[in-house]
């Protein structure tokens, strides 16, 4: 069970406010074929919450309907596992839209076919690899994990993933603390995966461990919740406000509600308005919900579903 999180509307945190839309993230549900700590959706192999197949039809009619939007950003729980996820790409694709799948690696190796289906349809791969250590992976996402997601990685790595098509990292801390320069580690982990296992990829993402969810509970079971907030808040840059992805991105979960961002998705933070009767052309300037979490976003180099914002 989930530890009780205090209350984090309560914020200091700066006005900031809406500009054109360009990214759809569509949460296809919280199914995981893994259980991760960090995991700031709690998504699990027991979670029974995914799209059905009327909202993806909704998803892909409000996609058609404003040019502006030229990115649909699937994640999850593992967005594979959603029966729908194939007709959302292909579909989306046709379109022209760009496509991008949050993947945990692992789901890869569940569907004979999965890796091919994405490298045909160029759907570009922001995978989750929180360290490129196996013991450290393993400790974080489960026994086996690591060798998993080499084998995951070396498939898309011959299909031309990391080369022709775009093959994205994604580093997350291991406990209370902030993201390492992206930059430097980026440089580390290409290294070393290259090096050791032959493994090549384009960019490496750090994003910071949000105080909510599974990662919250866990800080708070062990009495550090509030000194790692007082971390955030101390290291809140004011610059990173201008590229937040809460700015030109609107999240919607599995039962197409619209939030500002996942996170605010994964704490209800909204204003109950489903993607069947959103007005996307009348976002631009209108304000964003903010909370103490929203910090997670600011503090130093900045944090985003794209990684370090300076």
């Amino acid at each position: 069970m989930l530890a009780t999180l205090p209350l984090l509307q309560n914020t200091n945190f700066p006005n900031i406010t809406r500009d054109i839309l360009q990214i759809l993230q569509v949460n296809l549900g919280y199914l995981c074929n893994q259980q991760c700590q960090h995991c700031h959706v709690n998504a699990g192999p027991k979670r029974t919450e995914i799209m059905n197949f009327a909202t993806c039809q909704q998803i892909i009619n409000f996609l058609r309907t404003y040019d502006s939007i030229n990115t649909l950003d699937l994640t999850g729980g593992a967005p594979e596992l959603n029966p729908n996820f194939r007709f959302l790409v292909t579909t989306a694709r046709k379109l022209g839209k760009h496509i991008i799948d949050r993947c945990n690696l692992t789901v890869l190796l569940t569907q004979d076919d999965l890796a091919e289906f994405l490298a045909i349809n160029q759907v570009e791969i922001i995978a989750s690899l929180p360290c490129y250590l196996e013991d450290n992976v393993d400790k974080q996402r489960g026994n086996g994990v690591f060798q998993d997601s080499i084998l995951a990685l070396k498939k898309l790595n011959k299909l031309g993933y990391g080369h022709d098509l775009p093959l994205n990292l994604v580093f997350n801390p291991q406990g209370p603390t902030l993201p390492a320069p992206q930059d430097s580690l980026e440089t580390d982990y290409k290294k070393f995966l290259h090096d050791k296992y032959g493994i090549v990829f384009n960019q490496l993402y750090t994003i910071c461990n949000m105080p909510i969810q599974r990662f919250g509970s866990t800080l708070i079971s062990k009495g550090e919740f509030n000194d790692y907030m007082q971390i955030l808040r101390n290291a809140h840059q004011d610059a990173n406000l201008a590229t937040v992805m809460c700015r030109n991105l609107i999240s919607v979960d599995w039962q197409g509600y619209v939030y500002d961002c996942d996170f605010n998705q994964m704490l209800g933070l909204s204003s109950n308005i489903h993607i069947s009767q959103l007005n996307a052309a009348s976002l631009q300037g209108n304000p964003i919900i903010v909370a103490e979490h929203c910090y997670g976003c600011t503090a130093g180099q900045g944090s985003s579903c794209g990684g370090a914002l300076t």
